[in-house]
């Protein structure tokens, strides 16, 4: 009887299990479906905000032109990043994650802030560390005297995909430094960050500051500092608008502070075959580990690039690839080839006036271009994108030509990326190439980079 009874239980619970998986199912297909069809209607709110993260910034900060009135400031109308200004002493207790400053108890103030350039994004920033800054009649004493100024930011949220690593990271750093300290010594403060992200990027780092850089989570001592400036600035997505800039740096600059730190280690040469004609090396960057994306004819597209005249180097870089060889190979390449990715953010290693040629999956043109095509022209890279049809996408095969996923990516982006339908494109899509298509594309990239290698080497 016992048994039989456990048997029982078994099976009703097993059939409640089914209906509870069905249901989800069902809500989750539901909620794909809504996007699929042609109601999708774009709101006149989420249209505005997606202009508006997509333009590039067009003005400085407005805390920069306001008079010191108060010993914190800060200024929260990007809709980018958050910027606070400590105007005097300070005091920083990393153990509470806050800046403490000398101010009136009659009006004390105390203001919270996350240090990341990425504050339209929803997603992302409850992840971010919140800083305290308060001023009152009392401070902790200081253990650690520093004799300039702080700069603090947060090295998490993205931190660890290469894209994002310099496009919310080190050129929101470099605009920063160049709008606020440019020609003024300063303390680099991280919040947060993985405990590899230090050493990984030292060589950039010691470009930026001689001063040892200091990790919140891995520090316990108070910190003094004459004053402090809490955010990066950021100008949009890989972009530096030099006119908002007192130096009027560009991203040519940005390639250059990149050179200077790793030029020394990587002693770059430039390889091209030992043929009495020399041919022009090509870098394709690989995601054949990676997940979506990939290029799954990618050995007879490795052979098609062979043949209409390029060497050709397999890149696939990892977390742990060292800067300063993957600099090395870039720097000493003439052309670049991958699919809208992270490491298309190499491009940035490239000489100028080299060539890139940009893979687009269907679904994400807007990204090819937010992403990379400002890149190019920051960099004055001779630059094409290859576009792939229909067939050319395993959405195909999966959704169908129908689809209005595949025949009308637009219409499902007029409101943002929303995360189901951005899976989709970066996640669930690969590629196979139309090889005599791809082959026209690859032959204006040899005439271009054959042109480069000769007048560059």
């Amino acid at each position: 009887m016992k048994k039989t009874v456990s048997r029982a239980a078994l099976v009703g619970v097993a059939l409640c299990l089914f209906f509870i998986i069905f249901q989800i199912s069902v809500s989750s297909t539901s909620r794909f479906l809504k996007y699929a069809t042609n109601s999708a209607k774009p709101t006149q709110e989420g249209t505005r905000k997606l202009k508006a993260i997509s333009q590039p910034n067009s003005h400085p900060p407005k805390s920069l032109r306001l008079p010191v009135e108060s010993p914190i400031i800060c200024d929260r109308t990007d809709i980018r990043y958050d910027l606070c200004s400590i105007n005097g002493p300070t005091v920083l207790d990393p153990a509470k994650s806050t800046f403490f400053t000398i101010g009136s108890a009659q009006h004390s103030i105390m203001e919270k802030v996350q240090p990341y350039p990425r504050k339209f994004e929803k997603f992302i920033m409850p992840r971010i560390k919140n800083l305290t800054l308060t001023s009152g009649p009392r401070r902790p004493p200081c253990k650690v005297p520093h004799n300039v100024p702080a700069l603090v930011f947060s090295a998490g949220g993205y931190t660890g995909n290469f894209f994002h690593d310099f496009n919310d990271g080190f050129i929101p750093l470099f605009i920063t430094v160049h709008t606020i300290f440019p020609d003024q010594d300063f303390v680099i403060v991280v919040s947060e960050a993985p405990n590899w992200w230090p050493s990984k990027y030292a060589d950039l780092l010691t470009v930026f500051t001689k001063h040892p850089i200091i990790v919140l989570k891995n520090d316990s001592p108070t910190h003094c500092f004459p004053s402090a400036k809490i955010g990066l600035i950021s100008h949009g997505f890989m972009t530096i608008n030099q006119t908002l800039l007192p130096n009027s740096k560009t991203l040519l600059d940005f390639r250059m502070l990149l050179d200077k730190a790793y030029t020394p280690q990587a002693q770059p040469k430039v390889l091209t075959s030992k043929h009495t004609n020399p041919r022009p090396k090509l870098v394709l960057a690989s995601r054949k580990e990676a997940k979506g994306r990939s290029i799954l004819n990618q050995e007879k597209v490795i052979r098609l690039i062979k043949k209409v005249g390029f060497d050709v180097v397999v890149f696939k870089p990892k977390n742990k690839t060292p800067l300063n060889e993957s600099y090395a190979l870039l720097n000493s390449s003439h052309a670049m080839v991958g699919v809208h990715g992270a490491a298309l953010t190499h491009s940035l290693f490239l000489r100028p006036g080299s060539v890139l040629v940009q893979v687009v999956p269907i679904g994400v043109e807007w990204a090819a271009y937010a992403f990379f095509g400002r890149v190019v022209k920051g960099l004055n890279l001779q630059y094409s994108e290859y576009k792939i049809g229909v067939e050319e996408s395993s959405l195909v095969d999966k959704y169908g030509k129908g689809s209005l996923l595949v025949k009308d990516p637009f219409a499902l982006q007029k409101t943002g990326w929303d995360p189901e339908i951005m899976d989709i494109y970066l996640k669930e899509q690969n590629v196979k190439l139309d090889l005599i298509r791809f082959k026209a594309c690859l032959k204006e990239a040899y005439i271009k980079a054959k042109r480069f290698m000769e007048a560059n080497g």
